[in-house]
């Protein structure tokens, strides 16, 4: 029988991601939550595994990195290629470090890069209308497994088309009328779940507030400049799954920077920042899992210079 770790932040975290979960199955129907069932039970049967090797209990954080992994996943992902990519998340971005509390990196996102740069057509060029483009508000996804009954119908992301220069409505883009990965597509449910977690003290404000600034800020700059790549800044702000990085991912109480607010305040703004300059100049639109994992390894060493400098200004006040 699998031991399970109560951990109450991390219960407020899944509430949370709950409408967004609900929201991807009435946007792409009941694959998603086939797709929901593979993650979650490869995901704690690794975890479990794991655990039971190291002689510990499994942790309710497993249940968060598999959510935050099966919402960044396309609704027509292969099977194999999400449990192959949960699989890795939990061993090689968690259990491999020692557990919940030891780890690096966040594993929902180590998961994700593994499956975006291994595999990465089925990623990447197989997305599909929502259901409600398909089949009208109601019923939705609800009443089909897939919109329009296909397996994998090719259409490009928000992200992907602003790029191109083709403009996409604010409102579809802030509601989630628009193609994307099964978490992303409502700024607003993602906005609501974040403030709630926030609310709940389940994450930290500093940091989506500086991620979010320096992402405005530099975007705006680039906009402004007419970078190519560089779109309007509040629908790149709502466009791809940047509000969920910043609300979900960064605000991990253990791969995030967390030892002092200036750390908080820092490793926010970086992840801002990063994310922008990977959209604009490199060949991927959605930059989030390489931001997200750049900062999470600069961490540690972010909190260490700053408490070295703390000391030395106390000694010195001394």
């Amino acid at each position: 029988m699998v031991q399970i770790q109560k951990q109450p932040i991390m219960l407020k975290v899944l509430y949370g991601l709950a409408p967004l979960g609900l929201a991807g199955l009435y946007w792409y129907g009941w694959r998603v939550l086939l797709i929901y069932a593979i993650v979650f039970a490869f995901g704690l049967a690794s975890e479990s595994l794991m655990a039971k090797y190291f002689k510990m209990k499994t942790s309710t954080s497993v249940f968060v990195s598999c959510a935050l992994y099966a919402l960044s996943l396309p609704p027509t992902v292969p099977l194999w290629i999400a449990a192959v990519g949960i699989v890795f998340g939990i061993v090689f971005g968690k259990m491999v470090f020692g557990g919940f509390g030891k780890n690096i990196f966040n594993p929902a996102i180590t998961g994700r890069a593994f499956i975006y740069t291994s595999f990465g057509v089925p990623m990447t060029s197989q997305f599909i209308p929502t259901a409600v483009e398909a089949h009208g508000w109601f019923p939705g996804g609800f009443g089909v497994y897939l919109p329009r009954g296909v397996d994998a119908v090719g259409a490009a992301t928000p992200l992907t088309v602003q790029a191109e220069g083709t403009a996409v409505g604010f409102l579809d883009l802030f509601i989630g009328v628009v193609p994307g990965s099964i978490g992303e597509a409502s700024a607003l449910l993602v906005l609501l779940g974040g403030l709630y977690i926030i609310w709940k003290k389940a994450a930290n404000w500093r940091l989506t507030v500086s991620s979010i600034a320096a992402f405005l800020v530099m975007q705006t700059i680039f906009f402004a400049a007419g970078v190519d790549g560089a779109i309007n800044p509040v629908y790149a702000l709502v466009s791809g799954s940047f509000l969920l990085g910043a609300f979900f991912m960064i605000t991990d109480p253990i791969s995030a920077s967390q030892s002092t607010n200036l750390g908080r305040w820092i490793y926010g703004a970086t992840f801002g920042v990063l994310t922008v300059l990977i959209r604009v100049f490199s060949n991927w639109p959605e930059a989030i899992s390489f931001s997200i994992l750049l900062v999470n390894m600069f961490a540690p060493l972010l909190d260490h210079l700053i408490k070295m400098y703390n000391t030395r200004q106390k000694e010195v006040r001394e």
